[in-house]
């Protein structure tokens, strides 16, 4: 069974490598124009695992569209 429900962002409960995509997104207040993103790309929704999925794998697609610069402390 699938269902779907109406969540921003921040209410989104991100799990493994997404978690960090989803804090730089916030912290850069990005996240509206994240949300606006995700609803043109999916208009009729998306499950939670597959946003988890582009957060986790998708994160250099997203900053660059976002207009984030990532910084890397090594």
């Amino acid at each position: 069974m699938k269902i779907y429900s109406e969540i921003k962002l921040e209410n989104f409960t991100a799990w493994s490598g997404a978690e960090v995509t989803k804090s730089t997104i916030i912290e850069n207040n990005k996240e509206d124009e994240f949300n606006g993103l995700i609803e043109e790309l999916y208009p009729e929704g998306l499950s939670e695992t597959k946003l988890n999925d582009i957060l986790w794998f998708e994160d250099e697609w997203i900053f660059e569209t976002l207009g984030i610069i990532e910084v890397n402390n090594f």
